[in-house]
């Protein structure tokens, strides 16, 4: 396969140059309109109890969680005859506007004490779009500017599920933009230092150019056929980017190494892959296999990061293996051209042009036994247990916060300061008594008809459940376990044939521990009839439970392929267990980090403004496990190839971990360096749980390539000596047969 790539850049790289650039134009072209075709949403899996429930109350009743809020503000006071009767007007309104299944106001039910604020001068209008998610956001875009700022007379504010959603979508098409116009000129900067020159260092970006363009245009493909989320588009470019920088890093080094020995433009391209090529391969492999991990979680959000990141992972190796190459010899000697000023090695001096003159080797200019990291190595395997018992002692400090992790769904407070969504959801939150936008809805199936349905015993019971401010029903309101208002026209909503449903109005935010404690409440009262519970907290429940019940499946995914991978590359059983632990070690203590910082606001200010919920999106420690697993098991081919190609030359093992650790551990760092910059951009964003997932990544990378490679890597390799390299016999000779490794020259 490699000698079949060393020929095709050899022979056909101008035609392959040629094709990349049709691929760039035809990807840009179609892939470049992806954004309008991603969706918002996907934390919900539709085969729980709280999905069928939204289903049902959907097709029985036609209404559920309002998608539309309408905050009422007027001087008057909301209960003065003038802002009663606009606002009488503007519920009746709300109510035939096309795509509506429902609206009710603080006016429409008899002046419902809940929807109006505490102060008196507010009142709530909600309203339930019919359809799936775009369905309600086409119909939101359409009332959202007919119900802004004064419809009939009043002052209006906009708010609500719907509006989050819209809100959330395109804060993030605009963070991308913004990330990438800070990131791209910071990380030239960078790789002009790391790359020693003009031309190498804009390699890398060509090369995720067309790696970026690449799996958008598959993103495109795959919203044809399922509903892809818009943060798939944040992970094609920054994975994109960093992927295609970490294996540009390693392919040019390699083939600079190759000049630097004497070989030709030619010859240097056939060892560059080979060796580096061989572990760009099986790099990208592991990355593939961490995210495939998420393709066995039922949330399209999730899935999203694999729809887009495992085509990232693979797209970014086969254009390094392709483009890059052709465009190595193509240039030839030219990829030193704008050379930072700096001593060159000595063969590189000495060696004339005609297409044989090459650059230093990135490593250094020095043996493997002069080096900064080899040094390192060598000082850590001195004195392994203290190094080692200091840096673990250091990650567990570090991951201790993260035993008191506290997951919830995304709501408006992840949108920044100036969103509206946010902005409404605040006054909600703090003018009015009850979460009405975040009631539980309780159905109950298989009934008598209207009128011989036992309702009112079951709805005193729910509430005077704690927690619960008020149940609304067919039989009346409910309050502390006693009828508080008896039926009335408004109560025949609450009613279909063979069924009815009961609206929990909870004192407590619904997405806290508080909200899961009452979903297990209201699900385990007794109910006259079968019984359903959804909603915003039901849904949370569910979420959570959902993901719990397929994450060993997703854990076995990801340890039994990295587990593989790494005994293919070593032959060694007791390397990849080494590296799992390490790895679950250093993301332990990334966790930590973000729990400290996000869930309890250390945080706050320092990486912008956002509201301390004390929780975390749920879905961000997994993609976080899986990314920076992914990244992480990259590093590690990275660094044990070379080990392992050096003790196979030698048989010393602290040589080995040594002489592999002083040629892998600036190429590591500046990799490290590289992506922390791309993630480290996620910053900017305003939505709060990119902003962590963009620092945890960043976290996990430097932490990996610092205390994991440099020191706990040659302390664990030093105490076990020659048993890191053991195998049972069978093993060994399944290795000898399928082992991946570099091939030098």
């Amino acid at each position: 396969m490699f000698a079949a790539l060393a020929r095709l850049a050899r022979r056909r790289s101008r035609l392959v140059l040629y094709l990349s650039g049709v691929l760039f134009v035809v990807a840009g072209a179609l892939g470049g309109s992806v954004l309008q075709e991603l969706s918002a949403g996907g934390f919900v899996d539709d085969s729980t109890e709280s999905a069928r429930t939204s289903k049902a109350m959907d097709d029985r009743f036609g209404a559920g969680a309002p998608d539309l809020v309408l905050l009422v503000s007027d001087e008057r006071g909301v209960d003065s005859p003038a802002v009663t009767a606009a606002g009488a007007r503007l519920t009746t309104q709300m109510a035939r506007e096309p795509g509506v299944e429902g609206a009710v106001s603080y006016w429409s039910l008899g002046k419902a004490e809940p929807l109006r604020g505490k102060d008196g001068r507010q009142a709530l209008v909600m309203a339930r779009l019919s359809g799936d998610e775009d369905q309600v956001q086409d119909t939101f875009e359409r009332l959202e500017t007919r119900y802004r700022h004064t419809p009939q007379g009043l002052d209006v504010q906009v708010g609500g599920n719907a509006l989050a959603d819209k809100e959330m979508s395109e804060t993030t098409e605009k963070d991308l933009l913004k990330i990438e116009a800070v990131t791209f000129p910071v990380l030239l900067i960078v790789m002009l230092f790391v790359f020693r020159s003009v031309v190498a260092a804009l390699v890398p970006l060509l090369v995720s150019g067309l790696t970026i363009l690449s799996v958008l245009l598959v993103i495109r493909v795959l919203t044809l056929f399922t509903e892809v989320s818009a943060l798939a588009s944040n992970v094609a470019t920054g994975l994109g980017l960093g992927l295609a920088i970490d294996y540009s890093l390693i392919l040019i080094k390699r083939y600079r190494e190759e000049r630097d020995r004497g070989a030709g433009t030619d010859q240097a391209l056939t060892l560059m892959l080979r060796t580096a090529g061989r572990t760009v391969l099986f790099s990208s492999v592991t990355v593939t296999l961490a995210l495939a991990a998420l393709l066995v979680f039922p949330f399209y959000y999730l899935r999203s990061f694999a729809y887009a990141g495992i085509p990232t992972a693979l797209l970014a190796a086969l254009v390094s293996l392709t483009f890059l190459p052709a465009l190595l010899k193509v240039l030839d000697h030219r990829i030193e051209k704008g050379r930072l000023p700096g001593r060159r090695s000595a063969k590189a001096r000495t060696r004339g042009s005609g297409g044989q003159a090459a650059g230093e080797p990135m490593a250094g200019r020095h043996t493997a036994e002069e080096g900064f990291w080899h040094r390192l190595a060598m000082g850590v395997m001195r004195f392994p247990l203290p190094v080692a018992g200091a840096v673990v002692a250091l990650l567990l400090l570090l991951g201790a916060p993260f035993l008191g992790l506290r997951l919830s769904l995304p709501d408006e407070r992840v949108l920044p300061a100036d969103s509206q969504a946010r902005q409404v959801g605040g006054v909600l939150r703090d003018n009015f008594r009850a979460q009405e936008t975040q009631a539980l809805n309780v159905v109950l199936s298989d009934t008598p008809a209207p009128g011989a349905r036992q309702v009112a015993p079951y709805a005193e019971r729910l509430s005077g459940l704690d927690g619960v401010a008020r149940v609304d029903s067919e039989a009346g309101t409910f309050a502390g376990g006693r009828l508080v208002q008896p039926p009335s026209v408004h109560s025949a909503r609450f009613g279909a044939e063979d069924s009815t449903y009961l609206s929990v109005v909870p004192r407590d935010q619904s997405m806290s521990e508080q909200g899961r404690q009452l979903v297990a409440h209201v699900r385990g009262l007794p109910a006259p009839y079968a019984v359903q519970v959804g909603g915003p907290a039901a849904e949370l429940t569910d979420s959570i439970a959902s993901m719990n019940a397929r994450l060993p499946a997703a854990l076995a995914v990801i340890a039994v392929s990295s587990f593989v991978v790494l005994f293919l590359f070593t032959g060694s059983l007791l390397l990849p267990l080494k590296a799992l632990v390490l790895n679950c070690l250093s993301l332990s203590a990334t966790l930590g980090v973000l729990v400290w910082g996000f869930q309890e606001g250390h945080l706050q200010g320092v990486v912008g403004d956002f509201v301390v919920t004390d929780s975390i999106t749920w879905t961000v420690p997994l993609l976080l496990f899986c990314l920076a697993f992914g990244l992480s098991m990259d590093y590690e081919v990275f660094l044990l190839s070379r080990i392992k190609e050096e003790y196979d030359r030698t048989g010393d093992n602290t040589a080995a971990v040594a002489r592999g650790l002083e040629r892998t551990g600036s190429m590591i760092t500046a990799a490290a360096v590289l992506i922390s910059i791309v993630f480290l951009g996620f910053l900017i964003s305003g939505i709060v749980y990119l902003k962590a997932i963009g620092l945890g990544l960043a976290l996990a990378v430097l932490m990996d390539a610092t205390l994991v490679r440099g020191l706990l890597v040659p302390a664990f390799m030093r105490l076990v000596g020659r048993g890191n390299w053991w195998a049972p016999k069978p093993l060994r000779a399944l290795h000898a047969r399928a082992g991946l490794r570099e091939r030098g020259p």
